[in-house]
């Protein structure tokens, strides 16, 4: 028998070896990786969270007590009744005092890619049976595209699954144009888990079927080498003033679809006296565009050309939207399409996202997942999930939300279980001013991340590894029963049972638990799946079937061609728009008078970029994008990271010619700074970056000089005021501010910087 454990880089099966259970890529998967193999590794459980710890201040004062001491003190262990009570007390006390709109219920979605032991789920769950909790919604990878798509087309949930498949493309697709490119490391993830990872074996066939790729941005390696692509250079957040520029030649060059503009979309002509500069005097032409992108006006014509003359898909990376009015490539990207007018055709369109996830580009269709279901929250308020540490630091303060003015609550408790928000969000420094606010946090956690070393209570949760799950995602093409590998660790405990224990002491056990402990809720939720699947003619084997089993493969060939039913019969397929049209001119969001977000798609320049006054004292714009070695943080501390680092360091790359301008050459250590803080990498050289640009990849645990305590008080030497971090974190430099008043996601790429050689180096290696 096979056993099983899946993870959101990959299924992996686990065996028996001399030394214990050891983790392997499945054979079923052409195109593996070797993230988290070391999960049972001695380095990566020195790091766990092993019993309950307690903030020293807050066990001897209660809630409130130095708030602002986060991180810098030690934790006192205690026995688990007294952890509990501890917490299950304050969370009374709160709610009495303050009400349950004083409780923020803080995760995000990355925890596991089991079904019931999701952390999400259980904490919002368990909050919702005590009162109820201040939510956050949308996330920090689509804040801006889970807003703007439903105005324009359709949500960004939908338009994940409904991408069209890969198989099409290499049949039908003749040019991909991709700004941003579609980076492989990003698709090596999926949240169900990835059974068989698709982008390299789907570009390579693209490839010799004839199609041909533009990568469009400031890097060139962000597609696989398959593809040969031909790279534009582009300034970084310049993407809408180009596809401006191509929509501006095809406008003038009469190479628009007309009828399709006519008979699928609103607001066309409006669009296109801006990019005649009826009102503001500006044609946006390519030697408009060239001035601002940096691409050569010619190019930008010839690309237009070539898009209208072959069937062409248009692709945006998600990192373009996650900037300064990152909601205009998404509607841009949606506008040029239409243009071209092959909207619903196989292997012509748009796409948001290609190689962002492995599940975007597969054949596999929705199925009635194995849900725990996480009731009604009482509390009717919310935050846009990146507007944390505004809503600590400014309670009562109002903001603009997708066409709503909001007020911020006043946030006594947070409780957080799954993710990282020292990792997640931006202006780390801010964060931890705000963080220091709330009278109480709790963090369930697994590891001394940061977010666990700035808590006042952490309960140590188990890793998948230490209990029995159910894996699930059908648009991956596969169910899996999750063995437990290993015991739990020491005192660590899973979610459900921390959730439990709270729960019994508000009087809330009946209505967390039904009655049901975790074995109970495993089978429950299959069986309830198994039925409902059989509506769908899919017959899943019994429980007992399933966990000898260990694997269910699902269908995955069901071929896609997003929006082909709209296109063919927009009257009987409409989309959810107000018009029920694609809206390339908006009048729900032109009512909003938004001053950051116009009625169509328009150029805004960012606060922070190339262009901009500050770059004189800041002269390189930063990237920070995703890891190629972990999943967001996961794992930082595993092989596949520290493989990516360079002599305990991360690797800052940037083009030769900016190294050579400040006398850097490859592994020198160097400060990027900002104008919210500084961190320390190591130069990397090299001619996939263009010049004025650097990248530094997200997920190092953030690490201020001066240390965060620990259960044993450990601090490194230094200043600890939360000026320079030690880690490599890009969030110590981005800025803390919305995309729009329209959405307000996280702007993390429009970001300044200047780098020098690090002249005091830290008192301690890495």
């Amino acid at each position: 028998m096979r056993r099983y454990t899946s993870t959101h880089w990959g299924l992996r099966e686990i065996v028996e070896d001399a030394g214990g259970p050891v983790l392997r890529p499945v054979a079923e998967d052409p195109h593996p990786n070797a993230i988290g193999l070391d999960q049972l590794s001695p380095a990566l459980q020195s790091l766990r969270v092993r019993r309950p710890a307690v903030r020293e201040s807050w066990l001897r004062g209660g809630p409130g007590t130095a708030g602002d001491k986060r991180g810098e003190e030690p934790f006192v262990e205690v026995e688990w009744d007294r952890a509990l009570d501890l917490v299950a007390a304050e969370l009374d006390r709160v709610r009495r005092i303050h009400g349950n709109g004083a409780i923020y219920g803080g995760s995000y979605g990355w925890a596991s890619a089991g079904r019931f032991h999701h952390a999400q789920s259980q904490v919002h769950r368990f909050l919702n049976t005590i009162g109820g909790y201040v939510a956050h919604r949308n996330s920090y990878s689509l804040g801006a595209a889970h807003v703007i798509l439903p105005h324009v087309v359709i949500g960004m949930g939908t338009l994940m699954e409904a991408h069209t498949d890969w198989q099409t493309l290499t049949e039908h697709c003749e040019l991909f144009v991709t700004f941003g490119g579609v980076p492989e490391k990003n698709a090596q993830i999926s949240a169900g888990g990835v059974l068989q990872h698709h982008l390299p074996g789907a570009l390579a066939r693209m490839r010799a079927a004839g199609a041909e790729f533009v990568n469009i941005g400031p890097v060139a390696d962000n597609i696989p080498e398959v593809a040969q692509a031909e790279w534009i250079p582009t300034r970084p957040n310049t993407d809408t003033a180009f596809m401006l520029a191509l929509a501006h030649v095809l406008l003038e060059e009469d190479l628009l679809d007309r009828a399709f503009l006519a008979s699928h979309c609103v607001g066309f002509d409006r669009f296109a006296a801006y990019l005649r500069g009826v009102r503001d005097g500006q044609p946006k032409t390519p030697d408009w565009a060239a001035a601002i992108t940096g691409a050569g006006a010619d190019s930008i014509r010839a690309l237009a050309r070539r898009m209208a003359a072959r069937r062409t898909m248009v692709n945006m990376a998600w990192s373009l939207q996650r900037a300064d009015h990152g909601e205009q490539p998404c509607w841009m990207v949606v506008t040029l399409a239409a243009m071209l007018g092959q909207i619903g055709l196989p292997g012509g369109g748009f796409g948001i996202g290609y190689g962002a996830e492995n599940v975007i580009g597969g054949r596999g269709r929705r199925l009635p997942a194995p849900t725990f279901p996480q009731g009604q929250n009482p509390v009717g308020d919310f935050i846009p999930v990146a507007r944390v540490a505004d809503m600590l630091l400014n309670p009562g303060a109002s903001y603009a939300y997708d066409g709503e003015v909001r007020t911020y609550p006043d946030i006594r408790l947070v409780y957080w279980a799954g993710g990282n928000p020292f990792h997640h969000h931006q202006d780390l420094n801010r964060l931890r001013r705000a963080w220091a606010r709330p009278d109480t946090i709790v963090v369930n956690e697994q590891y001394w991340t940061a977010t666990a070393r700035h808590a006042d209570i952490v309960l140590p949760a188990t890793l998948t590894l230490e209990r029995e799950d159910i894996g699930y995602a059908a648009l991956e093409g596969h169910m899996v029963w999750m063995s437990r590998a290993t015991p739990p660790l020491d005192q660590a405990r899973d979610d459900f049972t921390i959730f439990a224990g709270l729960a019994e002491r508000l009087g809330a056990r009946a209505a967390f638990t039904e009655g049901r402990d975790a074995a109970d809720w495993l089978r429950h939720l299959y069986d309830e799946s198994r039925q409902r699947m059989q509506g769908e003619g899919i017959a899943l084997p019994d429980f007992d079937s399933f966990r000898e089993a260990g694997l269910v493969e699902l269908p995955t060939d069901t071929p896609v061609v997003l929006l082909q039913d709209f296109r063919a019969d927009p009257a009987a397929h409409p989309l959810c728009t107000p018009s029920r049209k694609i809206e390339i001119f908006s009048e729900r969001i032109a009512a909003m008078g938004l001053h950051d977000c116009g009625p169509h798609p328009m150029w805004f320049a960012p606060r922070e970029w190339l262009g901009a006054k500050a770059a004189v004292t800041w002269p390189l714009h930063l990237l920070s994008d995703q890891p190629k070695g972990k999943l967001h943080s996961q794992l930082e501390a595993g092989a596949s990271s520290r493989a990516e680092r360079s002599d305990g360091y991360e690797r800052l790359w940037m083009s030769p010619a900016d190294a050579e301008a400040r006398g850097l050459a490859r592994g020198d250590l160097v400060e990027i700074a900002s104008p919210r803080g500084c961190c320390l990498a190591r130069a990397w050289p090299d001619a996939c970056i263009m010049a004025g640009t650097v990248r530094l990849s997200t997920g190092a645990w953030f690490r201020p000089e001066g240390g965060a305590a620990g259960p044993e008080g450990g601090r490194e030497g230094g200043h600890g005021g939360g000026g320079r971090d030690l880690a490599g974190n890009p969030n110590v430099l981005t800025a803390d501010r919305g995309t729009s008043g329209l959405a307000q996601g996280s702007a993390a790429q429009s970001c300044l910087v200047e780098v020098t050689r690090c002249a005091r180096p830290p008192l301690a290696h890495l």
